[in-house]
């Protein structure tokens, strides 16, 4: 192992690799912040570049540092306009956004980049130490596992909710898992739910859904409560973090950034499920008063997302180094530019290959080094976004929401769907529906369904929830998550029944 750090360092440190980092992270960073643009699109465009090159250790780090860049430049756009381009930051825009309303825009971007470089940072020295005995780890994860694990993140929608909308908020999951269905099936291929139309076989795009449930309605909300929404942007100040502030976010930073990087390491579970379960367990652990807060501007319902999805971001490239299995979409495409680059990830890589290996992970810790530098400068520049006028800032959203949408699917059905969704998404806002448990319902559902139905072909039915301890382990933490709020509400009700009226 020792001699694996002192050659990747070696690889790393060389000024052509170190400027391919800085150039990575820089691209990453940036197209982040643009709603429509993530990580993948990016890194589909500079796979070419990257083959180009011929290096397959300069390669890796540029494609690497485009992917961790972007993750940490996506919370921007969540936390100052409620557009999340990126699944993984979707969560951030609980808490990241009504900051930014308080006036608080440059306070919530410096939690957001100390909690990135902290989770990143973590996840890079955990991938360094535990790489090799991980991927067996990951192994021991079949589809039932991941089905299961799918569950725990949908019963977790309980953390999303206030006090007594536990069944508003498994409803809008509801919503959300019946709109996952519609398009292709995997296992059969065939369009379902499409209603004859051509554009809906590949299903809802997640871009436009994300923006027609967040972006959209704020628009729309400026325009019908301008009184309550003047004063969104005010003087920006509080660009530092205090030595409380810090004191309580030190801890949430710390376990999502273990939690994070070891829901990385699962294939298919990756930067989004990490980021909503951190969310969950922080507020779920949270005292009642720090619970009130969550969703309406806590700094640990801001850092936790924010370590979280970083954390997780460094751990899928365990199984996409040691054993060749991509954990998402994003990490499929570096599989694919590695095969291109006549590398074959897998155990032997170490082995074979110990230049590329280390040298990928003593990058991480010089590109988050890099994100934080580049970004802490610029926080009270990105900030003043929330300065212009909202007469101003309302075309400004609209013009990245529909962009974002259109971008995201090259469609301009996209479009209809943008605002058939965005007008049925304020009417659910002035109905106090929890909207983000929809989008959860959505991202999760896809993946639901697919381990599901493997699972059922394998064990010849539901025969896989008792006969594999795990699966089972799993549903029992899902079933707590949906009865603890459930506990929690009784329980106050009886104190106050209990109050100093009938003492």
């Amino acid at each position: 192992m020792l001699e694996g750090l002192l050659i990747g360092l070696q690889t790393a440190l060389s000024f052509q690799n170190i400027l391919l980092v800085i150039g990575g992270c820089l691209i990453g960073t940036f197209i982040g912040m643009l709603p429509g643009l993530g990580p993948m699109s990016i890194i589909s465009i500079m796979i070419p570049v990257a083959i180009s090159m011929g290096d397959p250790s300069g390669a890796l780090i540029l494609l690497a540092g485009v992917y961790y860049g972007a993750i940490f430049g996506g919370s921007t756009s969540s936390i100052l306009l409620n557009a999340p381009g990126v699944a993984g930051t979707v969560a951030s825009a609980f808490d990241g956004y009504p900051m930014a309303k308080q006036g608080k825009a440059g306070k919530a971007l410096t939690i957001a980049a100390v909690s990135s470089f902290a989770g990143g940072t973590i996840g890079a020295l955990l991938l360094m130490i535990f790489a090799p005995a991980l991927s067996s780890v990951a192994l021991l994860f079949h589809s039932s596992e991941y089905f299961a694990l799918m569950v725990v993140g949908l019963c977790a929608i309980a953390a999303f909710t206030g006090t007594g909308q536990v069944a508003k908020a498994l409803l809008m999951t509801v919503f959300g898992l019946i709109m996952a269905t519609v398009g292709e099936g995997t296992l059969f291929s065939l369009p379902r739910f499409t209603m004859g139309i051509m554009d809906l076989q590949t299903g809802f795009g997640f871009i436009t859904l994300a923006m027609a449930m967040f972006a959209l309605p704020e628009a729309l909300l400026l325009v019908l409560k301008p009184k309550e929404m003047t004063d969104g942007g005010g003087e920006i100040k509080d660009l530092r973090i205090t030595k409380k502030e810090a004191k309580a976010i030190a801890p949430v930073i710390g376990r999502q950034s273990l939690q994070g990087f070891f829901i990385g390491v699962l294939p298919g579970a990756g930067a989004t499920v990490a980021s909503f379960l951190g969310y969950a367990v922080e507020r779920n652990i949270a005292t009642k008063e720090e619970q009130d807060d969550f969703g309406k501007g806590s700094i640990k319902g801001l850092a936790a997302p924010e370590t979280a999805n970083n954390a997780a971001c460094t751990g899928s490239f365990v199984p996409l180094l040691t054993l060749g299995i991509p954990g998402s979409g994003t990490t499929a495409i570096l599989l694919g530019a590695l095969l291109a680059l006549n590398v074959t990830p897998g155990p032997r890589l170490m082995i074979d290959e110990p230049q590329v290996f280390w040298a990928v992970i003593m990058s991480m810790f010089i590109g988050n080094l890099v994100l934080l530098v580049l970004n802490l400068p610029l926080i009270p520049y990105i900030a003043k976004v929330l300065s212009v006028p909202r007469n101003y800032l309302i075309p400004f959203i609209l013009f990245f929401t529909l962009m974002g949408a259109y971008i995201g699917q090259n469609n301009a059905t996209e479009l209809l769907m943008l605002v058939g969704f965005g007008v049925c998404a304020t009417a659910l806002r002035f109905a106090n529906y929890p909207l983000a448990p929809l989008l959860i319902g959505f991202i999760l559902g896809g993946m639901l369904e697919d381990n599901f139905a493997r699972s059922m072909q394998l064990y010849d039915g539901v025969a896989f929830i008792w006969e594999r301890p795990m699966t089972l382990g799993l549903l029992v933490i899902a079933v707590c998550l949906i009865l603890l709020p459930t506990y929690r509400n009784k329980r106050a009700k009886n104190k106050k029944t209990d109050g100093p009226d009938n003492i």
